[in-house]
């Protein structure tokens, strides 16, 4: 079968570069899969997993459950706590987004819920924030502003017994 060929661990700056360059042209399956070629070469290539995060989080309007678990997966993986906080508030952030765009019954107390996590994972981020990066915060008062235009999101009801059908 077709088995992808391995990159020098010389080639790969310029294959992140090229990366980024997808993402930018909005070609995020291009981007993930330098990614993945990159993660290869070397596993825990910081700037690889970001990038690849980033990039499974440009398709959630295609695949929003298994894109979102993957992104996920990748989280543990970065080794900087803030950047845990900070992308996993991005990967949620991106999340509630999809859920918006996508509509549908119960899109909105998810699209909330997503939001509401991404506000906590950006406090977090915002505590441990290197000096002079308000990213966090940039990130915090884009949700917060989202969530006031839309005061129709909010959490799902509590009771959720059914009611009778007669």
């Amino acid at each position: 079968m077709f088995e992808p060929k391995p990159l020098t661990r010389e080639g790969i700056p310029r294959a992140l570069e090229k990366a980024e360059r997808y993402r930018l042209l909005n070609e995020p399956v291009e981007a993930e899969s330098i990614c993945l070629d990159v993660l290869q070469a070397d596993p825990q290539h910081q700037r690889a997993l970001v990038t690849l995060l980033l990039a499974l989080t440009d398709q959630l309007q295609d695949a929003l459950a298994d894109n979102v678990r993957r992104a996920r997966e990748l989280l543990p993986q970065l080794r900087d706590e803030y950047e845990r906080a900070y992308y996993g508030g991005i990967l949620c952030e991106r999340g509630a987004k999809a859920q918006l765009k996508r509509g549908g019954l119960g899109s909105g107390y998810a699209a909330y819920d997503f939001f509401h996590e991404a506000l906590s994972l950006y406090e977090k981020a915002e505590r441990m924030r290197p000096a002079g990066n308000d990213d966090a915060l940039l990130r915090w008062n884009t949700c917060a502003r989202i969530l006031q235009r839309h005061p129709e999101l909010r959490p799902a009801p509590q009771d959720r017994s059914e009611l009778p059908l007669e």
